[in-house]
């Protein structure tokens, strides 16, 4: 009796994972991609205004790109799709891990330089010492665990290409055990996750005192939280991280490309948010009016190194130079008039607010620092 046996073509095969790495993949590229080319034009043509956290969310963009173009090539070598496939795609395969692996790299490379971005960015607006160590301490912790994650990820295998060569037939080689790999990379996803919701809360403190109209507040609030649904990719990533050791590595990790792309999609989308406001002037006022501002409009924007490096209270920026991360604009630029200033010089009070950072002598005979008042008549522009 014969037997005939069928052997299933290359597009019988279940690629449907396949697909859905390459749709999310595309879709959040094209998502931060735009969000970050409109920050670079209200940077450089509506506030005018070029800080270090703009240049950061730029390289984070570029490395996005890298990680996105691995997956998206990955994806046309058999990312996604169970070993069967490779049967009829031999040489498909390390070709498949190899962008797998590159990806793996650029994608901690990309999320630890966003949340540095968004990190320098909200040290603009930080006027309390403690919420600035709280910003450090969760730079330093997003930093430590990416290092140690991308170090381990690129020197698993000994030689390093024995990772995506592991198949052919003369490959030698040898790799750490699985099981401290994933315990690593749920050290990374746990920093991560912290990090992020760091990130995504404080601002609730750091506006909260900030000369703003309610609603303001609150839509900055919102904004900035968004980066707490990247938090949320990362906390919903953890679950997958023991596929690393499955035989099905490449079908079975699908989860780990989809959620990686999300969470490094919604992290830089989320950095750039914050800088649109002065593009919605920019088009309801006309471009004449937003290309006229000239750089000394916007000092905070040109003045992160100062706000990035404040050690002492003196140095912090006021509540009034906060609200530049917002609308990317002066006071100067909302209200005009005259200003009378009245000087002279006072001892501290305990009733008074404005002096409770000028420095004074224990001895109560001892003049303290001269505080300046002024009182602004101004008229607002609709």
């Amino acid at each position: 009796m014969d037997v005939k046996i069928d052997v299933p073509e290359a597009g019988d095969f279940d690629d449907s994972r396949n697909k859905a790495i390459l749709i999310v993949t595309s879709v959040f590229l094209a998502i931060s991609l735009l969000s970050v080319i409109l920050r670079c034009f209200v940077r450089t043509q509506v506030v005018r205004a070029w800080g270090w956290d703009d240049g950061t969310m730029v390289i984070a963009m570029a490395l996005n790109t890298v990680f996105a173009i691995c997956g998206i090539v990955g994806c046309q070598y058999g990312l996604g799709r169970k070993l069967a496939y490779f049967t009829q795609h031999p040489d498909d395969l390390h070709r498949a891990m190899l962008c797998w692996w590159i990806a793996q790299l650029f994608y901690v490379l990309t999320c630890v330089v966003a949340k540095v971005s968004i990190i320098i960015a909200l040290l603009r607006i930080t006027v309390s010492r403690i919420h600035a160590y709280i910003l450090y301490a969760a730079m330093t912790l997003a930093a430590v665990v990416g290092i140690v994650f991308f170090f381990f990820t690129m020197f698993q295998c000994t030689p390093v290409d024995y990772f995506w060569n592991h198949t052919q037939p003369n490959a030698h080689g040898s790799c750490i055990d699985k099981d401290a790999l994933i315990g690593i990379a749920y050290l990374y996803s746990v920093g991560a996750a912290i990090t992020d919701l760091t990130i995504g809360l404080l601002p609730v403190a750091l506006i909260w005192n900030l000369r703003m109209n309610r609603r303001t507040k609150g839509a900055m609030v919102a904004i900035l939280g968004i980066g707490c649904i990247a938090s949320a990719a990362v906390i919903i990533r953890i679950p997958f991280v023991h596929y690393y050791k499955d035989k099905e590595f490449l079908y079975a990790t699908y989860q780990i490309s989809i959620w990686s792309n999300v969470e490094a999609g919604i992290g830089i989308t989320a950095g750039c948010l914050t800088t649109f406001r002065p593009l919605v002037r920019f088009l309801r006022d006309g471009s004449s009016n937003g290309l006229s501002r000239t750089p000394s409009s916007f000092p905070l924007s040109n003045n992160v190194a100062g706000g990035f490096h404040r050690s002492t209270a003196s140095k912090q920026m006021s509540p009034d130079d906060g609200r530049q991360l917002w609308t990317g604009r002066g006071s100067s630029d909302d209200c005009h008039g005259v200003t009378t200033t009245i000087s002279g010089a006072h001892q501290k009070s305990p009733s008074s607010s404005e002096e409770d950072l000028a420095p004074y002598s224990s001895d109560r005979g001892a003049p303290g620092w001269k505080v300046e008042r002024s009182v602004r008549v101004s008229v607002r522009n609709s």
